[in-house]
Order: C-alpha cells, then structure tokens, then sequence
C-alpha cells in the first residue's frame, strides 16, 4: 500500500534529523510505505531543500548541529503555509513544546516514544490529526487547567465567522480529520478544506492551533 495525496502522487516529506541511524531508520519505514522522502542533516541542508518545491510534511528534530529546530519550523510555516509540520525530538521541556506549537508544528513526538509505526502516525497528520506523545497531551492538560480562567463576556466573532465554519472549527479543536467532520456534518469531504481556508484567512491565523487558539480567545468554542 503507497500514501498518495489528493493528485494521486506520493506524499513528500522532508526529514529533518542529524543522527545518521536514526534518519535512515525513518526513511527506510516512510520509503517502504510510499512516501516520497528526502533528508537533511542540518538546518543549513533543510534550508536548501526548501529553496524548492514545498514538502507536504515536514519531519524535524529540534536540536541540530547548526541551530534550532524552531526557527526552521517558523519559517516553513510562513512560507508553506498547507505544509504538516511534526516534531520528533528528545526535547520534551515546557519551552521547547510550546515553542514549536506556537509557530506552527500540528505534531510533536518524544524519540523515547516513538509509535511502532511512523508511516501510520504521518497518514493521521495529513487526515488532519495531530499526533503528539502522551506524556506531552498530559502536559498540554495540566498546562490548561492550571492557566486563569478568563472573565465570562459575550462572543466576539470578530471575524464573522458563519454557523458552519463555527461548526467546523470545533471538530479541528477536537482532533477530528476532515472525513470525520464532514461525516458528523453531512458535508462533502472536498469541501472541507474550503472552508478551513477560509476559517484562515478570516482569522488571520496559518496552522490547527492557531485558529483554535483564537476561536477561544473569541469565545466562539469552548473546549
């Protein structure tokens, strides 16, 4: 069975991972299942392999010879804004998760907890789902509850959002692929994606987590 996307072409993936056994262990698993894999050792290397076409799904670690994984994320997030970003990393502190969350990666998982099968976890990022280790969900969780809980005020809706595009934005919120959502919304799964966009762009906002996060701040889901 080979991953294809919309187009019916192999699913490209830039893997971004200094450690030699480790990358060629990934591109190994990702090759046999179809994806379209190519590698980079360094930021200066994922650099250059962006200078071309964009990567449907961008794998990287975070900590590379020469520099951060997070400015690398950031700027594929400007540039490629439909491109799905997840991180593999060691590095599971408060900081380095919110960091990359915040400017654009939908994934993020320990290298101590990778899934048995990382072809399987790519497919669930690009249906819309956003794949993260255990211990990081419980994380993100106590980070939450233990936040303020701001003052009750009316909805905004700012960015007049209609009822259906509401609708939707709270089976993103709930981790919910666009089959799943246009299932509960007896919507065609093709226009799906439609109306993310235009959830986007009414927003102001490029990744999932953005525009969860300002459609709370809006007060037009709860979560």
């Amino acid at each position: 069975m080979t991953d294809q996307g919309e187009t019916g072409e192999a699913i490209t993936i830039l893997l971004v991972e200094d450690d030699a056994p480790t990358c060629w262990r990934l591109q190994d698993a990702l090759a046999k299942a179809g994806y379209d894999v190519r590698t980079a050792g360094t930021l200066g290397e994922a650099r250059s392999a962006l200078a071309g076409s964009a990567p449907r799904v961008l794998l990287t670690d975070l900590r590379l010879p020469d520099g951060h994984g997070i400015e690398l994320i950031r700027q594929t997030r400007r540039r490629f804004p439909d491109t799905e970003i997840m991180v593999i990393s060691a590095l599971g502190d408060e900081e380095s998760v919110i960091s990359a969350i915040t400017v654009g990666a939908t994934g993020y998982l320990l290298k101590d907890a990778f899934p048995t099968d990382i072809a399987t976890t790519v497919r669930d990022l690009v249906a819309g789902h956003s794949p993260i280790s255990a211990s990081i969900a419980r994380f993100i969780v106590r980070r939450t509850q233990n936040s303020a809980e701001p003052p009750p005020g009316p909805a905004l809706n700012t960015a007049r959002l209609t009822p259906r595009e509401i609708d939707i934005l709270w089976g993103i919120a709930k981790g919910f692929s666009y089959a799943e959502i246009a299932s509960h919304l007896g919507l065609s799964r093709q226009t799906v994606p439609g109306h993310i966009k235009n959830i986007y762009r009414k927003l102001e906002v490029h990744t999932r987590s953005e525009a969860v996060f300002e459609a709370v701040q809006q007060g037009l889901i709860k979560l």
